[in-house]
């Protein structure tokens, strides 16, 4: 656990690199047992490498915002659009769930 100080998640991956790979490989491992691992590692791999954690502030939580056009990002895997944007949607609650829990934001 870290303690953590929104100014210098500003400047996260100076400040908090070694959280964030955290929260992002636990999140990995519970998608991955959860569902087709295929799937979850093109995820990863195509879509969330660009994503970019933010602090919300208003709600002491997290947002991840993802690269444009995540869908059209996916190769070598066969999902239709609405399961996986289902599947993407709980992947970055998870990934949001992680960062509160790292940084002891959770009640």
């Amino acid at each position: 656990m870290a303690d953590f100080d929104p100014e210098q998640f500003e400047d996260k991956y100076a400040n908090y690199f070694p959280q964030l790979q955290r929260a992002y490989k636990n999140a990995f491992n519970t998608m991955n047992d959860a569902y087709d691992s295929t799937l979850i590692h093109a995820i990863d791999q195509q879509v969330l490498n660009e994503s970019e954690p933010f602090y919300a502030p208003e709600r002491e939580g997290f947002d991840i915002e993802l690269p444009d056009n995540p869908y059209e990002r996916l190769e070598g895997v066969v999902v239709d659009r609405e399961r996986f944007e289902a599947i993407l949607e709980e992947y970055t609650d998870e990934i949001e769930t992680e960062l509160r829990q790292l940084f002891r934001l959770t009640e």
